[in-house]
């Protein structure tokens, strides 16, 4: 691999995470106007054209952005009740009862909340993935079906996550 190309995926892997809110927001504010069933039409409308090929593109690098995540041993970070450690979740409620915050990082709310939201993005990525892979057959509706109902548990993951950092920005200021 080349420097230029290098210092492009790595230009790149730094800003996955900017990429993917960028694009998600644009697909989910433009969702209320995609009129897609079974397949893309040949006259489809700007925002369903869109929607498709952006979407592609965002289902990329959203799979990038949650391997991206998960390397490294990273993954007991987002899911540490993979390894029945509930430790700091279970510290961060008691604190929540006395009125704290729960902090971000480590194994916590933050944390766990955050790989739901891993996990979100990959099940909307590969249900949009299949849907496109499977348009015009009789499969193409099923993915569909799955594609809006993890996009619609994806929303609401976005929704917490604005709320979590918005503690967290909270957090910050207090301790500065």
């Amino acid at each position: 691999m080349s420097q230029k190309s290098s210092a492009l995926v790595s230009a790149i892997a730094e800003k996955l995470h900017v990429i993917v809110i960028t694009l998600s927001v644009f697909l989910v504010v433009t969702s209320p106007w995609i009129l897609i069933g079974r397949q893309l039409r040949a006259n489809a409308s700007i925002w369903d054209s869109l929607h498709v090929y952006l979407g592609l593109v965002a289902a990329i690098f959203g799979l990038l952005f949650m391997l991206k995540n998960l390397l490294n041993g990273h993954w007991r970070q987002f899911f540490p009740w993979l390894r029945l450690d509930f430790s700091q979740c279970v510290d961060e409620v008691k604190q929540l009862k006395k009125g704290t915050l729960p902090s971000s990082g480590g194994k916590g709310i933050f944390s766990v909340v955050e790989g739901i939201g891993l996990i979100l993005i990959a099940l909307v990525s590969i249900t949009g993935i299949a849907w496109f892979i499977t348009q015009g057959s009789s499969d193409a509706l099923m993915w569909r079906k799955y594609h809006i109902l993890f996009a619609q548990g994806f929303v609401g993951f976005l929704m917490v996550h604005i709320v979590f950092a918005m503690f967290h920005i909270i957090d910050m200021v207090r301790n500065s």
